[in-house]
């Protein structure tokens, strides 16, 4: 069994996983809310706490949609499953499944964000493809018709991040520029088109720089790190999920703060947490249900501080929790646990700061999962 003494570690285990090269076994877990089959187990059972979906060991990235789950293995093939209605799945049908189906028969993926209704995913020559729901053009097809398999969003071979949200999607080139369509009712394209909101169906650059470096959709906004580790917000902030120490929306970037030692980002259902490059983890946004991990339910309109630890690696914000690892690789979870158990900590209670799940040590990456109320993660 894999042991880990520090992020560094953990790093270079995902990039040997993503590349093939690893020799220890990344196998899959889900749990949580099941109701459309995408915890993978081949039923609709709720889980509380961590199951092994299928006895793979072959897995690579993960990424959870509102109520559909995607996976990239090692051989860089694509998988999917859960809800499929909008054919949010690429498996050219609206059929659910409950169980992983390859996307097509190609082995060239490498990354994936799911949304409530709509996928991303880029191959690893750079282009850009999407798939599912498209009624406000945020497929970036130059239209508004579905689509039920993956289709190339223009030409383009330079594109490097990206997430998706409700209706409308954002991605950062290799040249560092910033590119955002969709819907726009709240400012969330950050094109400064205060008054129109003017919905895109294709990609519209976000100003002229070419500094952005991470990106991360919220509902109807945007957080973004540029490479000189500042944050940056905009869109709709109706419970200070912007953090700017307010809670009036924005149309165009904003720095969050002065500080330059952000080194990821994360955002939920307005819950958004993030993690500096000294392994301090900060939330703020939505609090109800303790989905902040402050101890309390209250709203925070600027970054606070969870807790004292400097051993934070990965964070995701889903649909009123979270889920972070440390750099032991132990995992962690905190907020609205309800009926569903989405928490992994075999119960239904809340929690209002981070509770470890399990015992084990060997648990490498986290799904993005920023409208799921279910949790897929990599265990070594």
């Amino acid at each position: 069994m894999p042991s880990y003494s520090g992020v560094w570690t953990l790093q270079a285990q995902m990039q040997n996983v993503a590349a093939g090269t690893w020799t220890g076994l990344p196998q899959l877990f889900a749990w949580g809310y099941n109701g459309r089959g995408q915890l993978g187990l081949n039923d609709t059972v709720y889980r509380s706490s961590p199951v092994q979906v299928g006895a793979l060991t072959t897995w690579s990235q993960l990424a959870n949609g509102a109520k559909f789950s995607l996976a990239v293995k090692t051989d860089g093939t694509l998988w999917s499953w859960g809800q499929n209605n909008s054919g949010q799945l690429g498996i050219t049908n609206t059929v659910y499944r409950s169980s992983p189906v390859q996307v097509g028969a190609l082995t060239a993926w490498y990354q994936i964000a799911g949304s409530n209704f709509h996928t991303l995913a880029n191959k690893t020559d750079g282009t850009l493809w999407s798939w599912g729901l498209n009624d406000d053009g945020q497929l970036g097809l130059n239209d508004v018709a579905n689509r039920s398999s993956p289709v190339q969003i223009g030409a383009l071979t330079t594109w490097s991040k990206f997430s998706s949200s409700i209706r409308w999607s954002a991605a950062i080139k290799t040249d560092g520029t910033l590119w955002t369509w969709g819907t726009n009712t709240h400012g969330n394209l950050g094109l400064n088109d205060v008054g129109s909101y003017t919905k895109r169906s294709s990609p519209v650059q976000v100003g002229a720089l070419t500094t952005w470096s991470k990106i991360a959709t919220q509902n109807y906004g945007c957080l973004v790190i540029k490479t000189d580790g500042t944050l940056w917000s905009w869109g709709q902030n109706t419970s200070g999920q912007l953090g700017l120490n307010d809670t009036i929306s924005r149309s165009s970037p904003v720095q969050v703060g002065a500080l330059t030692n952000w080194s990821q980002v994360s955002s939920g259902s307005y819950v958004c947490v993030a993690i500096k490059t000294d392994g301090t983890l900060w939330s703020w946004g939505t609090g109800s249900n303790g989905g902040l991990g402050l101890n309390d339910v209250a709203d925070r309109s600027s970054p606070v501080q969870v807790g004292a630890l400097t051993t934070w690696y990965q964070v995701e914000g889903g649909n009123k929790f979270c889920l972070a690892i440390k750099t032991d690789g132990t995992l962690w979870s905190w907020g609205y646990n309800n009926y569903q158990g989405r928490l992994g900590l075999n119960d239904t209670i809340n929690r209002s700061s981070p509770v470890q799940v399990g015992a084990l040590t060997t648990w490498l990456t986290l799904s993005k999962m920023p409208f799921s109320t279910s949790s897929l993660a990599i265990k070594g």
